[in-house]
């Protein structure tokens, strides 16, 4: 999926568990109404005040672009668009786990009925040519994100949110269609949008001028220029309204960002040891262990080092979409996660790095252990004639080939599995009660992981099941992934310390058939729809971890993915000319965490020599 919605994940990771009784107004929102940072503070802990200002960070994409509006379902944005370019009405605290502090709005309240919230816009707020960001600006910005214009993610997110009514030139109020304990939050995270920009230029322009249009926002930077598809360069504002603001400052500060685009990972690993850009992320671990070494690094001009996080993990694994009659049975999507070796997989190539995903929720206390307690059965008991059995009985547990388990045994069980569910091995084909073969096809979008899907295949084939992997271009993978035209594909749903709203997005069935939607799965259960509502509708943190443990569980055994790996650390490689604060953030991307350092060029003299790390 896109890393802007993947990104925005991350951001909303600061959504609330619970509120107190009495109104929440200020500078900032938090759970209980205690922020770490007081009124008037005067920037983060992870930002660095004396930050050197300057230099040119060029950075690297893949695929390419096509438009310049971040927030509809067709085309697909430059890399940093939306994060550069475009602000919220608030923004979260990178070392809480549920604070944001106001940057548009600087001051937000919310009403003692918690049915609205009161957002006071800053005087100060300005776009990028000048014009004051006002209370039209922002009802604009909620009603074409929540109409069919925009992204479907946009519209299943602010759906409790029933609209918004401007109370003088600095107020605006959103009104909720029901007490729900994030949706301030969430109404806190809109991006504000200029009305006048795209009333001339068109919000959903899908070519020509107006999709390539140069956007107008109210972020730290403005496009420079760009060649479409290849190369875009952002330049820092330097009339920008926010740049001492506390959450800004000491963030920010390259004067330009250039992003490169490459075809594939394999070949910008190259570029960047030959000097090509200054940054990058690494999730492959060959990459990490044996492809980025040599003269560059020995030398110290490019470092690697892991940057450990606290970040909820999710679930990556092998998505199987149930769209497709061939993986309409949960016998047959058993079998297929029984086919993976993860730990010949994470020995071999992996070199022993990753831990195997056992929730939907992993590398966090809202993960499922055990058998469910009383509060979670008063939640699944209503369900246990529908449910698999192994719900109430059986420990969230991926398959091993730890001894003494093997694959041979793994693959015996999910040969009975198939013949269970009808099919047959025929000539060492597995074929149906029609002589239809067991066949399908794995859609990636990097070659890297093609060298993870041959063993898995031939497992497969083991089966009698002919697995097929290929890769295709960035732009048809995105646009295959929107409509659902796959069979199984690999994905990431990330997750947030208060999972809410964007579950919906991940397992309802309200999502199942949206284009763009994130339940690539497929998934269409009344069970699983009342349990995200137990989450996006608790009251209490209890209740919440409560219902994600019901969850958890009843997606596990669910089978609609055979789960992978994670790694609580970020593993990043960059230029030794980069300079970082003191202090690292806990909740974060490698986007979040770039934006606190800065570069030393030859024209930025030796300020900050004294803050490596």
């Amino acid at each position: 999926m896109p890393r802007r919605i993947d990104l925005f994940l991350i951001i909303i990771s600061v959504l609330v568990c619970q509120v107190p009784s009495q109104v929440l107004a200020g500078h900032g929102i938090s759970i209980d109404g205690n922020l770490k940072y007081p009124a008037g503070f005067s920037h983060f802990d992870y930002a660095d005040p004396d930050a050197v200002k300057g230099g040119h960070l060029t950075l690297h994409d893949l695929g390419g672009f096509d438009k310049m509006n971040p927030y509809t379902l067709k085309g697909r944005a430059p890399y940093g668009l939306e994060s550069l370019v475009f602000e919220t009405l608030a923004v979260p605290s990178l070392d809480e786990p549920f604070a944001q502090y106001g940057l548009i709005a600087r001051d937000i309240e919310l009403a003692p009925d918690k049915l609205s919230v009161t957002f006071t816009l800053d005087p100060n707020a300005r776009f990028s040519d000048n014009s004051p960001v006002t209370v039209e600006d922002v009802l604009y910005s909620l009603n074409i994100l929540k109409s069919d214009q925009a992204h479907p993610f946009y519209q299943i997110y602010l759906r409790d949110i029933k609209n918004a009514e401007i109370l003088d030139q600095q107020r605006i109020r959103f009104n909720f269609v029901r007490q729900n304990r994030e949706l301030h939050m969430i109404a806190s995270q809109l991006p504000v949008l200029s009305k006048s920009f795209y009333g001339t230029n068109g919000f959903d322009a899908a070519s020509g001028n107006g999709a390539m249009a140069m956007p107008v926002g109210s972020g730290p930077y403005v496009i420079d220029s760009f060649k479409a598809g290849k190369s875009i360069t952002y330049r820092r504002n330097p009339d920008y309204w926010a740049m001492n603001h506390p959450t800004r400052k000491g963030m920010f500060n390259y004067d330009r960002i250039t992003v490169k685009y490459f075809k594939d990972q394999v070949v910008s690993v190259e570029a960047f040891k030959a000097g090509e850009f200054d940054f990058m992320a690494v999730n492959i671990s060959k990459q990490w262990n044996r492809d980025l070494d040599g003269r560059p690094f020995n030398s110290g001009r490019l470092i690697k080092k892991m940057f450990p996080h606290k970040n909820n993990a999710g679930m990556q694994g092998f998505v199987l979409n149930t769209r497709k009659p061939l993986f309409s049975d949960r016998r047959v999507r058993r079998a297929l996660g029984l086919a993976l070796d993860f730990e010949w997989t994470n020995n071999t190539l992996f070199f022993g790095q990753y831990t195997r995903n056992n929730s939907f929720f992993s590398n966090s206390f809202l993960a499922a252990t055990g058998l469910p307690d009383e509060a979670e059965l008063a939640l699944l008991e209503p369900y246990r004639d529908v449910l698999p059995h192994e719900v109430f009985t059986i420990p969230l547990t991926p398959p091993s080939t730890t001894p003494p388990s093997s694959l041979r045994a793994n693959l015996r069980l999910a040969g009975k599995l198939l013949r269970e569910s009808g099919w047959q091995v025929q000539n060492g084909k597995l074929r149906d009660q029609s002589g239809t073969p067991f066949t399908f096809e794995i859609l990636l979008v990097s070659p890297s992981f093609e060298r993870v899907m041959a063993p898995y295949v031939k497992n497969l084939k083991k089966l009698g099941i002919d697995a097929r992997y290929r890769t295709i271009d960035t732009a048809l993978y995105v646009d295959r992934i929107k409509n659902f035209d796959f069979d199984m594909v690999v994905n990431v749903f990330g997750q947030s310390q208060a999972p809410g709203n964007e579950q919906r997005d991940y397992w309802h069935s309200s999502s199942a058939d949206r284009p763009g939607s994130r339940n690539l799965a497929g998934v269409r259960s009344p069970v699983v729809d009342k349990l995200v509502d137990a989450i996006v509708y608790a009251e209490t943190r209890e209740a919440l971890t409560t219902a994600c443990h019901a969850l958890d569980r009843v997606l596990w055994y669910g089978y609609y993915v055979v789960p992978n790996w994670y790694l609580a650390a970020h593993r990043l490689a960059y230029s030794s000319r980069f300079r970082q604060p003191r202090t690292l953030p806990l909740y974060y991307s490698p986007d979040q965490l770039l934006m606190t350092w800065w570069l030393l060029d030859d024209d930025a003299g030796t300020a900050g020599m004294g803050r490596p790390r």
